[in-house]
């Protein structure tokens, strides 16, 4: 299954059309009710209808109303010009059109108050004189106009700043959840770490003991100096996400999960109501612990968010192992909610996306999210694999494993037990081997 292509209309506008169809439907209202309204000023005003040119250029002055996001302050222009053209063919009934509304209040939210304080009395001023058929106002006419030229513009200054709210708001959120979601990686990184610095303890601890077998003394050499060489790219890592200040864990971390998790994490999805099924690509070989850990949390979370917003729906799995590259597909079938995030470089969408980015960017790959084109919703993440050598040597070491009750105060020791050549190297040494004091 290929990656996910991210469509640029995705956003609801027509292909080739600079609005959208929001922007459309406001522009089809407006002027409907603004004809409806100059229907019925005319008929009040002595019986005489708006005439065909009145009539035209009220339906005209909602046209520029589809420009209004791109261009505020240019449709605000052209509406009222059209609006006064339109009032001054019209009977010149006192009133402030749905068009001109949405244009004043567009261009005062976008431009702010610099904008609200050029727009404001100009759109009244020429309002009142067109609907005046520029004779002299009444007191009354140019109050009217003003309060609701400044009505619609305290409404448009209000939503701007309650927007700038919203965004500062969501912002922290995400860098909130950036924040936890890296502590959390240092955390487990922090157990693989440790697991291997105690094998090389081990391991050195091991070879001063069997100074008298040569090949035994090796075999422990070679897997220390595999070891220290993953534990120190790892602490590379680990110091890149590592943050001061974090708070120690309240009960000692369970050993991590991996790829060879997934079976496992599949049933208890179908359990849960996501049917969901893997398919491996490729030569399987062995992960380092860390890069394993992020293939199992990028599935664990697509599948998670798959069952929070995808429901009824189905999921595939796909695990491809290329030369140097290892691909994670998540797929379901399900339907995409309005508000489903996108793969941009800003990282929105839930903080669940910003973990598997995270986790992702830590190993120096990629992750997109977004609606596949077939249906649905697709993960789909690019993990660097490093040489084969480093990685098969290093997956062969056990995990530590925690007890799950009373646990003791001192750090637990790792228990080494399926490695034969580990086992032979913890092996008492001979009665004629001396240790070297």
């Amino acid at each position: 299954m290929g990656r996910p292509q991210q469509h640029p209309g995705g956003t609801g506008a027509p292909d080739g059309a600079p609005w959208s169809h929001a922007d459309a439907l406001v522009a089809v209202a407006a002027g409907l009710l603004d004809a409806l309204g100059n229907l019925l000023f005319g008929a009040l005003d002595d019986g005489r209808g708006p005439g065909l040119p009145a009539f035209l250029f009220v339906l005209l002055a909602a046209l520029p109303l589809l420009f209004r996001r791109g261009r505020p302050v240019p449709a605000l222009a052209a509406v009222l010009v059209l609006s006064a053209a339109a009032d001054l063919c019209g009977p010149g009934a006192p009133h402030f059109g749905v068009a001109l509304t949405v244009a004043l209040y567009t261009a005062v939210r976008t431009g702010g108050p610099a904008v609200a304080a050029a727009a404001v009395p100009v759109t009244a001023l020429v309002t009142v004189l067109a609907q005046s058929h520029f004779r002299t106002p009444s007191w009354t006419e140019v109050l009217s106009g003003l309060c609701s030229a400044l009505l619609v513009a305290a409404a448009g200054l209000a939503v701007a700043r309650w927007q700038r709210e919203v965004a500062a708001n969501r912002q922290l959120l995400a860098d909130r959840a950036v924040a936890e979601e890296r502590r959390r990686i240092a955390r487990e990184l922090h157990d693989i770490v440790a697991h291997h610095i105690t094998t090389m303890q081990l391991m050195a601890g091991g070879a001063r003991a069997n100074l008298a077998d040569p090949e035994v003394v090796r075999d422990a050499l070679v897997t220390l100096e595999s070891s220290g060489r993953l534990a120190l790219r790892e602490m590379r890592q680990l110091l890149d996400v590592l943050r001061a200040g974090d708070e120690p864990d309240t009960a000692p971390p369970a050993p991590q999960p991996g790829t060879a998790d997934l079976p496992r994490l599949l049933e208890d999805s179908r359990r849960a109501g996501l049917p969901a099924d893997l398919t491996v690509r490729g030569e399987a070989r062995p992960l380092p612990p860390a890069l394993d850990l992020t293939a199992f949390r990028i599935v664990q979370e697509a599948l998670t968010n798959a069952r929070k917003h995808a429901a009824p729906s189905r999921a595939t799995v796909h695990l491809t192992y290329g030369p140097d590259l290892l691909t994670v597909h998540v797929r379901n079938d399900g339907p995409v909610p309005a508000s489903a995030p996108a793969s941009a470089p800003s990282g929105r969408g839930g903080h669940g996306l910003i973990g598997m980015r995270e986790r992702a960017a830590l190993h120096g790959g990629t992750l997109t999210a977004a609606p596949h084109p077939d249906g649905g919703f697709a993960v789909h993440a690019e993990l660097p694999l490093p040489d084969a050598e480093s990685a098969t040597a290093t997956s062969q070491l056990p995990l530590p494993e925690t007890e799950s009750t009373n646990p003791p105060p001192e750090p637990p020791l790792v228990v080494l037990e399926s490695t034969a050549s580990l086992s032979r190297l913890l092996a008492p040494a001979p009665p004629s081997a001396k240790a070297p004091r």
